[in-house]
C-alpha cells in the first residue's frame, strides 16, 4: 500500500537505498582511525580465543629479570665480558643460535669490548634500533647499530624496533628484511616464509608463555638446567623484567599485545621477538584481508539482512541479528584458525544492523501511520451519556477535570502487526476489518454503560463511573470484557466462513484485555481549541500494564485487585501472580476471571500460587499435570509457568 507523502514506499526500492547508503556510510566510517581501532580490537579478541601453545621447537627465552639481578649483583648494564661468558657457556650447551636483544652500539671498557669481540660468531645475532624522529623542519631515521668491531667479528645485526597501533598495542609484525627474527632465523639456518603486507602477529598465549629461564641459570645450566636443555635451540637474551607488568604502569622493554585485552599485562619484548620468530619460522602470521575481500564480506551482508526484511520485520529480525552477529564473528575467527586470514566481523555486523534496523524503523512508522488512519476513522466515537450530557449543558466543555474512582478498561488485538503487513497492498481490505472490528467492540461498551475514551489503532480505551455515577462499574467493565471476548468469537467464526467460500487466508483476531480500578482524574483535556474527555492516574496506566501482560499469563482477561474484590462476588476470579506498581513498595496481586472451577480446583490452584511465590515449585512437579485437568481454561498460564521454572533452575 502506498502511504502518502512516503518517498520510496516500494519495499524493494527502500531495501535498495538502504543497502546502497550502508555501504556509502560504512565507507566513510572506515577512513576513520576509530573504526581501525575497534577492527584490531575485535583481531585481539578472536586471535586469542583458543590460541595454539608455542611450537614443540620454539626457541628458548634467557630472562634478564629480577633473580638475575639480584644473584648477579652488578649494576645494569652489567659488563660485556659476563654477556661473553654467557654465550660460551650456551654454545658449549648446544645453541644453535642466539639473539641478544641488546644494544651494543657503544664502545665500553677496552676489556670488556675485547672479551664479548671475542666470543661473538655468526652463530651470534645483535639487537639494532632505528627510530623516526619527527620535527617541523625534516624527519630522521635514525639507525643504532652494533660497534663495528663486533659485526667484523662475524655477529649479525638485527633490527629488533617493533610498531605499535594508534592504541599503543603490538599487532603488525615489522617488516624489516634485516629484523631481528629474520636474521636470527637466518643464523639457524631456518628459511623464513615470506610475510604477507600487513601480517598480524599471532600470539601463543600471555607473558611466560615461551621456555624461560633466569640469566644466572643460563651461566651455569649444569647445576639449575636439566641436561641438554639448550641443544639444538634457538636462544633469546633479553629484558623480562615482572615488576612493573601491568599495561597502566607501564615497563622496561615491555609493550602491549593482542593477548593484554584478557590480562591487562606487558609481554617483554625478548618474548615478543620469539613470538615474531616463531610466525615467521613456522608461517603463522595472518594476513590482514584488503579492501576488496572486506568490502565483499560487507556486500553480502547487507543483501542477507535485506532478504531478511523483504517481508516484514518483527522479533524474528532482532533474533536473526543477534544469530548473524554471532556467525559474523565465528566466520572471521575460523579465518584467523584456519586460514590465517583476518576479515573484521565490524563491517558486515554493522551493515547487517544498519539495513534490519533501518528497515524496522520504516516498518514501525508505516504501522504507525496505518493506526492513526484507522483511529482518525472512528475519533467521533464517544459515549452517547456524554453526548446527552454535553447538550444538555454545554458549560462544560471547558478545560478541567475531577477525581473519581473509574474502572479502566484497555483491550488490544494480538498480532495485529503481522495482519497489517499481511494486507499492507490491500488498504480496503485491512480498514474494513478494522470497522468490523471496532464496532461490535464499542457497541459492548456503551450497551454496558462505559465510555470510550479513544481508539489506538485497533486498541480501545474505556471507563466506567463517569461522566454518570455508576456504583457497579467494576461489574459492568468485566462483564463488558467477556461480552467483548464473545463479540470477537462470533467475528472469527464469519472470517472463518468468508475465507472458505472465498479461498482467502484467514485472519483470525485474538484480544487481550486488563482491567484496574482506582481513583483517577477524568474531565476535559488538551487545549482550547481542542480537547477530549478522558483520564489520567496511576489507575489508568496499570490497567494499560495488566493489558499488555495478559499475554504473559497465557489468558484474555487480567484484573487489578481492586476490580477483583468488587466482582468477585459474581464472578470466579483466580489470582495469578504479584506486579510491582509505580508508587507503591509492596507488589500488588493480579487476577483472572474463570468460567467453569469449582471450590476443590481453586483450593489448589491458590495453593500452587503459594507455591510459586515462595519458589518451592519444580518443573516435574505433579501439580503441573492435574491442576490443567481441573482448570482447563488456565492450562496455557500453567505451561507458562512451567517454562519459568525451568529456566530458573536452568
Amino acid at each position: 500500500m502506498r502511504m502518502p507523502g512516503w518517498p520510496f514506499s516500494s519495499r524493494p526500492v527502500r531495501l535498495a537505498v538502504l543497502v546502497l547508503l550502508t555501504l556509502i556510510t560504512i565507507s566513510l566510517l572506515s577512513r576513520l582511525p576509530a573504526w581501525s581501532l575497534l577492527e584490531l580490537r575485535s583481531f585481539d579478541y578472536l586471535s586469542t580465543v583458543d590460541d595454539p601453545l608455542p611450537p614443540a621447537d620454539a626457541p628458548v627465552i634467557v630472562a634478564i629479570d629480577e633473580p638475575s639481578l639480584a644473584e648477579m649483583n652488578e649494576q645494569w648494564p652489567w659488563p660485556r665480558s659476563l654477556h661473553a661468558r654467557l654465550i660460551r657457556r650456551l654454545r658449549a650447551a648446544g645453541a644453535k643460535a642466539i639473539g641478544l636483544d641488546i644494544i651494543m652500539a657503544e664502545q665500553s671498557s677496552r676489556e670488556d669490548d675485547a672479551a664479548i669481540t671475542a666470543a661473538i660468531g655468526p652463530d651470534i645475532v645483535l639487537a639494532g634500533d632505528e627510530t623516526l624522529i619527527q620535527t617541523p623542519q625534516a624527519d630522521q631515521l635514525i639507525r643504532a647499530t652494533p660497534m663495528p668491531q663486533l659485526t667484523e667479528a662475524g655477529a649479525r645485526t638485527g633490527i629488533a624496533s617493533i610498531d605499535l597501533g594508534g592504541d599503543g598495542v603490538f599487532r603488525n609484525i615489522p617488516s624489516y628484511q634485516d629484523g631481528f627474527a629474520i636474521t636470527l632465523a637466518q643464523a639457524a639456518g631456518k628459511a623464513p616464509g615470506r610475510l604477507p603486507a600487513n601480517a598480524l602477529i599471532q600470539s601463543f598465549g600471555p607473558s611466560r608463555s615461551y621456555p624461560t629461564v633466569s640469566y644466572y641459570q643460563a651461566l651455569d645450566p649444569e647445576n639449575f638446567l636439566p641436561k641438554d636443555f639448550f641443544k639444538d635451540r634457538v636462544v633469546f637474551v633479553g629484558l623480562s623484567l615482572q615488576n612493573a607488568p601491568e599495561i597502566d604502569k607501564g615497563g622496561a622493554d615491555a609493550f602491549a599485545t593482542p593477548y593484554t585485552v584478557h590480562t591487562g599485562r606487558l609481554v617483554a619484548g625478548v618474548e615478543i621477538q620469539a613470538t615474531i620468530y616463531d610466525n615467521i619460522v613456522h608461517r603463522y602470521s595472518i594476513e590482514l584481508a584488503r579492501l576488496p575481500v572486506v568490502a565483499f564480506a560487507i556486500l553480502i551482508a547487507a543483501i542477507l539482512a535485506a532478504a531478511t526484511v523483504w517481508k516484514s520485520t518483527g522479533w524474528r529480525t532482532f533474533a536473526a541479528t543477534v544469530v548473524f552477529i554471532g556467525v559474523a564473528a565465528a566466520l572471521s575467527y575460523a579465518g584467523i584458525r584456519f586460514g590465517n586470514l583476518f576479515v573484521s566481523p565490524l563491517g558486515p555486523a554493522v551493515a547487517y544492523v544498519s539495513v534490519t534496523f533501518g528497515q524496522a524503523a520504516f516498518d514501525f512508522a508505516e504501522e504507525r501511520r496505518k493506526k492513526k488512519q484507522v483511529t482518525l476513522a472512528f475519533s467521533q466515537y464517544i459515549s452517547p451519556d456524554l453526548v446527552k450530557r454535553l447538550s444538555e449543558d454545554p458549560s462544560q466543555l471547558k478545560l478541567g477535570g475531577e477525581r473519581r474512582t473509574l474502572s479502566v478498561l484497555f483491550s488490544d488485538v494480538r498480532g495485529f502487526t503481522t495482519i497489517a503487513e499481511t494486507l499492507k497492498d490491500d488498504p480496503e481490505q485491512l480498514t474494513g476489518l478494522i470497522n468490523r472490528l471496532l464496532t461490535p467492540l464499542s457497541d459492548v461498551v456503551m450497551d454496558h454503560a462505559g465510555t470510550i475514551d479513544k481508539y489506538m489503532g485497533d486498541c480501545i480505551m474505556a471507563f466506567w463511573n463517569a461522566p454518570l455515577d455508576d456504583a457497579d462499574h467494576a461489574l459492568h467493565a468485566v462483564a463488558a470484557s467477556l461480552a467483548m471476548q464473545e463479540a470477537i468469537a462470533s467475528l472469527n467464526r464469519q472470517l472463518e466462513k468468508e475465507a472458505r467460500i472465498n479461498g482467502t487466508p484467514l485472519h483470525a483476531l485474538k484480544m487481550g484485555v486488563g482491567i484496574n480500578t482506582g481513583e483517577c482524574v477524568v474531565g476535559n483535556m488538551g487545549s482550547n481549541r481542542r480537547f477530549d474527555y478522558s483520564c489520567l492516574g496511576d489507575a489508568v496506566n496499570l490497567a494499560s500494564r495488566l493489558e499488555g501482560a495478559s499475554k504473559n499469563y497465557g489468558v484474555a482477561l487480567l484484573l487489578g485487585e481492586q476490580t477483583a474484590k468488587l466482582v468477585a462476588g459474581t464472578y470466579t476470579v483466580a489470582e495469578l501472580d504479584r506486579v510491582l506498581v509505580k508508587g507503591k513498595t509492596l507488589p500488588t496481586p493480579v487476577f483472572t476471571v474463570l468460567h467453569h472451577a469449582d471450590a476443590a480446583a481453586l483450593a489448589a490452584h491458590q495453593a500452587f500460587v503459594e507455591m510459586k511465590y515462595a519458589g518451592k515449585l519444580s518443573p516435574d512437579d505433579p501439580v503441573f499435570e492435574t491442576l490443567p485437568q481441573m482448570i482447563p481454561e488456565l492450562a496455557a498460564y500453567y505451561a507458562i509457568v512451567r517454562s519459568d521454572v525451568s529456566g530458573t533452575e536452568g
